[in-house]
């Protein structure tokens, strides 16, 4: 058994929501909170979406969401689909005939967006679309695009508008008797989307997919999304996660699921517990880690690894990772293996070391999940 899953006081109740699919995965009840991100290549571009996707998928990512801005990206969908090994959310605005489209290209899910996508008969005919080709739908309620109704009521955007535009279309899609949706609230302002998914959680059983939109970058946007998305997830909302940052699609997967790490509701691969450095250090920590972090990325198994430049904590560490290198004096520092000390090895050897051991730790640890089933 890897060490981070024997660690009973890291547990959070997760809100009871209903399951759907999108394709063959699953997304609520008691199904793991999924990760998502977006291709951000021209749709009609079909060779470097494909790419994109697979790089997204190769990174984690459950599924993946595609732009259907036009009739063209449409038509590219159906060469894109067949093509990739992840279920396609198709990004719908506007216009209503996309969602149809999109729905017969192959697409496991639309997004649609209430303010943008028009009146209550257009949004029946995607309602159709989504029954006749075994689609689940997202409502993707957006503080930047309320419906104008609701704008002039509340005087701007605000957590209760954005509920009411989501419960008012949870109604329409209940109404056409089309339960098979998840619902979203997503603002740039992590005070209102926090509030927002909050009353809504509270209002419908749907599962709720988290996002705080419009983040920012990489630095700025991992920073704002961890504080919104990980506090909403340490209340147990959230069934399934994007994380929107100006940045390529694979960071955002990558940051993804660093957050559902953190909170101990997601495990997928090397987990690098590493100290900041300092004067003690006996190697260097930060270019040690950089080197690691790209060396491990194959591993996909769930385990941890230590990282300590000295022996003021790092034996401590140590005892609670499946690998640990621990700095010392004299050129060399101590590995641990399953938290005990196992042997020296010399600083200018251990980075090979400790793939070697982290490879050897992830084979068994595959081996044992295998002969388990």
């Amino acid at each position: 058994m890897s060490l981070h899953s024997i660690r009973p006081w890291r547990h959070i109740e997760r809100r009871k929501s209903r399951q759907i699919m999108v394709g063959n995965v699953p997304v609520g009840g008691d199904a793991p909170i999924t990760v998502q991100t977006m291709t951000n290549t021209l749709t009609t571009d079909v060779k470097g979406t494909i790419a994109q996707v697979q790089a997204a998928t190769d990174a984690g990512a459950d599924i993946v969401r595609i732009s259907v801005p036009d009739e063209a990206s449409s038509r590219a969908l159906k060469e894109i689909v067949p093509e990739v090994s992840v279920p396609i959310v198709a990004d719908i605005h506007f216009h209503y005939k996309r969602g149809i489209e999109a729905a017969e290209a192959g697409a496991a899910c639309l997004r649609i967006n209430p303010g943008n996508i028009g009146d209550e008969s257009r949004v029946r005919e995607v309602i159709k679309a989504a029954v006749d080709n075994n689609c689940s739908m997202r409502i993707g309620v957006n503080a930047g695009s309320l419906e104008k109704h609701l704008l002039e009521k509340y005087g701007e955007p605000c957590p209760d508008a954005m509920v009411e535009s989501g419960l008012d279309h949870i109604k329409l899609l209940q109404d056409n008797d089309f339960h098979d949706f998840k619902i979203s609230c997503k603002a740039s302002d992590v005070f209102m989307a926090a509030a927002a998914y909050q009353m809504l959680a509270e209002q419908t059983d749907a599962p709720i997919h988290l996002g705080i939109t419009e983040a920012g970058g990489l630095t700025s946007g991992t920073i704002k999304s961890a504080i919104g998305l990980g506090n909403l997830l340490w209340m147990g909302i959230g069934d399934t996660i994007r994380v929107s940052l100006s940045a390529d699609p694979v960071e955002e997967v990558k940051v993804g699921y660093e957050i559902l790490k953190s909170l101990g509701l997601r495990h997928r691969g090397v987990n690098i517990i590493s100290c900041p450095s300092c004067a003690r250090q006996g190697f260097d920590v930060i270019k040690t880690v950089e080197t690691l972090e790209k060396r491990l990325e194959h591993i996909k198994t769930p385990m941890s690894l230590s990282i300590i430049g000295c022996v003021v904590n790092g034996p401590g560490e140590a005892l609670m990772t499946d690998v640990g290198f621990t700095g010392g004096g004299a050129g060399n520092g101590m590995v641990y293996l399953a938290g005990k000390q196992s042997h020296k090895m010399d600083n200018d050897k251990m980075v090979d070391h400790i793939v070697e051991q982290v490879e050897a730790k992830a084979a068994a640890l595959e081996k044992a999940a295998q002969a388990a089933e």
